[in-house]
């Protein structure tokens, strides 16, 4: 793969997988390909970092040998989700195995450097990059992402605060690349209407969270199955950067969801905690506004062929 193009030409629906922590490993990143949408995972989920090149190696071989049994209907590209920030320490490990295995498509998040997105171009891959503000967005540019990830109001885990009516629309003014938009999408219809506002393809995560191939427990699941937009909380008091959460999961975790001070870093909001086995990371479930459309746990593949169906009636709607 060597262009925009060239991925969209492998989609049966415009849509990318957001990489989703806890959630996203190979078994549901090679059903949402073999589906026909990009599957993504964040290179943090491979732990220990050795399992990563594992990960990679699985991904490519299952996707070939699906492409060689069903060359009428291949398997959309992957992608792996790197963290920029300098937290990181095994970033630098990390893109030398995206680098080993050629991943088609590297998401970039937090921080945007020109050399990560030079070394991934260097073997023909694309560099996608999560942005919140114009800002985040013009650097990403100039620091040579290939197109934008543009992270609206409502999206689950680290998310922004634009409604996407204005964010798409100020992105447009000035770049006419790749956009990809992401915020609480979870149905045909949705993907259609972002489309049409100006994006290129669409960002959808949360409702892969309720899907038999998510790495999480059933007890994530269920939860997710029965909330809806209001049970979503938007705050940065778990990791520093705002995100939204599952309100029921702050409150299984002995927080008072309408009473977390923002300015607070994960420690210390986890000191008032009721219990000492509490883990952020782990008791803390991300999840985004458009939770209230999902009803139940399926197949990846068949909540995919859902959301065709809707995508391709909507069409036929507007023709």
């Amino acid at each position: 793969m060597t262009s925009f193009a060239d991925l969209k030409s492998h989609l049966s629906l415009p849509v990318i997988a957001a990489p989703m922590f806890r959630v996203s490993y190979p078994e549901l990143v090679i059903a949402q390909c073999k589906a026909g949408i990009v599957g993504a995972f964040p290179a943090a989920n491979a732990r220990p970092q050795s399992e990563l090149d594992v990960w990679l190696s699985r991904i490519r071989s299952e996707l070939a040998a699906h492409d060689a049994s069903n060359p009428q209907q291949p398997s959309a590209p992957f992608a792996a989700n790197l963290i920029l920030h300098k937290s990181n320490t095994r970033l630098d490990a990390d893109l030398a195995v995206c680098i080993k295995h050629k991943v088609p498509i590297v998401i970039t998040s937090l921080g945007a450097r020109a050399d990560v997105a030079e070394a991934v171009r260097g073997y023909g891959g694309l560099v996608l990059h999560d942005v919140t503000t114009i800002l985040h967005a013009r650097k990403a540019i100039e620091r040579g992402a290939d197109g934008l990830i543009a992270v609206c109001a409502g999206g689950g885990g680290h998310s922004g605060r634009l409604n996407p009516f204005a964010f798409v629309q100020e992105i447009r003014n000035w770049w006419d690349g790749p956009l990809v938009l992401a915020g609480a999408i979870a149905n045909g219809r949705a993907i259609l209407a972002a489309l049409n506002l100006g994006a290129d393809l669409v960002y959808i995560g949360s409702p892969f969270i309720a899907t038999h191939e998510a790495a999480i427990g059933a007890d994530y699941k269920l939860a997710v199955t029965q909330a809806a937009a209001g049970d979503i909380v938007y705050t940065n008091a778990f990791t520093g950067v705002h995100g939204n959460y599952l309100r029921s999961s702050i409150s299984a975790a002995g927080l008072d969801p309408d009473n977390l001070d923002i300015a607070r870093t994960q420690d210390t909001a986890f000191r008032s905690a009721s219990s000492d086995d509490v883990k952020a990371w782990r008791d803390i479930w991300g999840c985004g506004q458009g939770v209230g459309l999902i009803d139940g746990v399926v197949s990846a593949d068949e909540m995919i062929a859902q959301w065709r169906r809707e995508y391709d009636a909507a069409c036929r709607n507007c023709a």
